[in-house]
């Protein structure tokens, strides 16, 4: 058996967006019964809320749609980019953030990119209300779950 693939999902503070993304592909994944094929995790760029529980908001609509986020806020290291095979950003400045950080071998993509409803960023829904957090939910879910075809598929592409 081959090694997991490693995908670290990457957000600002990493308890909004990229627990979502995390908690989200964890469920595609164990559903399908692939859950030795991949080793996933979420960390964000800032510092803000580390050793926090994902955002209320974010865990209120995992929780509807049958998913537990159980995550805990963390900041992504320098030393540890290189132990990914992707990592995966919500949006623009995360993508600048984590490519100034000089991955050598991770693949850095956009998650929105994966949209079938068309490539974008994930927005940040911190501060917003319940419809956003939904509005984002939905885009993570159809991004995550075109990720993970792409994946089987051997199509990921580079960011």
């Amino acid at each position: 058996m081959s090694e997991p693939t490693r995908i670290l999902f990457v957000c600002l503070g990493n308890i909004c967006r990229s627990p979502l993304a995390e908690g989200v592909f964890k469920h595609l994944v164990d559903s399908e019964g692939l859950s030795d094929r991949f080793y996933i995790d979420s960390a964000g760029t800032g510092n803000w809320h580390v050793g926090r529980p994902a955002h209320p908001q974010s865990r209120r609509i995992a929780q509807l749609n049958g998913i537990q986020l159980t995550s805990i806020a963390r900041q992504i290291q320098k030393e540890e980019l290189d132990q990914w095979h992707y990592i995966v950003v919500m949006d623009d400045k995360n993508y600048s953030d984590i490519m100034a950080m000089e991955p050598t071998s991770a693949q850095v993509v956009r998650l929105g990119d994966f949209d079938p409803e068309g490539p974008g960023i994930v927005p940040d829904p911190y501060g917003y209300d319940d419809r956003v957090y939904e509005q984002v939910y939905n885009q993570i879910y159809r991004s995550c779950r075109a990720f993970l075809d792409a994946l089987n598929n051997n199509e990921a592409r580079m960011g």
